[in-house]
């Protein structure tokens, strides 16, 4: 697969750390304030105009450099504007991932940024403004932290390893079920189970070693473009749930630490698939 020779991805993750941080202190600014809130898919499912501004802040930030560059965006796909992942070089965006988080002042807020060429991630930038962490990768250069290099950790089994999973947003009875089961068995044999309300923020936790599984299934792209290269560059596996190959607009992600992780956990999960982006 040849990458795209016109597209220069340092000066794509110069443009979008610039924009990121302008972003982040918005963000900052307004965590502690009144939100304006509205729902989307559910009664748990939530927009604020923050959510709002700043994807449009960053996607008309790109759209001056790159115009034929194209978009997925959760705000703008909530709102309609749906674009089919090609092998066109497309920014994948969650403006704020973690947006119950933000509602409540809880600090797990992050901007996720994946650049997309030929189906593939090629960059990706999660930040959190509330912490000031920066992660970072262009593939095959390594994943930072805040400049400093970073990876995952070395757990190979469930029994030595801290887990984090999501209940979602979804609330439907077999929904709820597979997911009660899939925490029952981790947390029988795992060290512990952490719910970072972020997917986001999860992936970063494994790609930093703080963390080393993270399964869920009902994300969107928008929710793991970053942080699928941000996992892999930083040494760590990204798969299906099922155990077959990643694809992101299959809304299902499993990041662990190791191959032998990844290949102990998947076959006892029982499995959700929701229909695609």
């Amino acid at each position: 697969m040849a990458l795209n020779n016109s597209i220069n991805l340092h000066e794509c993750l110069e443009l979008v750390t610039r924009l990121s941080r302008q972003a982040g202190k918005l963000i900052k600014t307004r965590i502690n304030q009144k939100k304006m809130i509205e729902t989307k898919a559910s009664s748990i499912d939530f927009v604020t105009e923050t959510d709002q501004e700043v994807e449009k802040m960053l996607i008309e930030g790109i759209k001056h450099k790159y115009p034929t560059h194209k978009f997925i965006g959760e705000e703008s796909f909530a709102a309609g504007i749906k674009e089919n992942l090609t092998n066109e070089p497309t920014w994948v965006i969650d403006p704020v991932d973690g947006t119950t988080n933000f509602v409540h002042g809880y600090p797990n807020v992050c901007i996720s940024i994946g650049l997309v060429i030929d189906c593939e991630a090629q960059l990706g930038v999660i930040f959190n403004p509330i912490l000031d962490m920066f992660y970072r990768a262009i593939k095959g250069e390594g994943a930072f932290l805040n400049d400093e290099p970073i990876h995952v950790s070395n757990s190979k089994c469930l029994k030595d390893s801290l887990v984090s999973i999501e209940y979602g947003s979804v609330r439907t009875d077999e929904f709820r079920s597979i997911v009660n089961h899939n925490v029952t068995y981790l947390n029988k044999n795992a060290h512990g189970i952490r719910s970072g309300g972020s997917a986001a923020w999860n992936l970063a936790m494994v790609a930093k070693g703080a963390c080393d599984l993270y399964v869920e299934m009902g994300l969107h792209a928008w929710d793991m473009a970053a942080g699928n290269i941000i996992v892999k560059e930083a040494g760590g596996v990204i798969i299906d749930p099922a155990g077959c190959e990643f694809e992101l607009m299959n809304r299902r992600i499993l990041a662990a630490a190791s191959k032998e992780l990844a290949d102990e956990i998947y076959p006892n999960l029982k499995q959700y698939f929701p229909e695609h982006d």
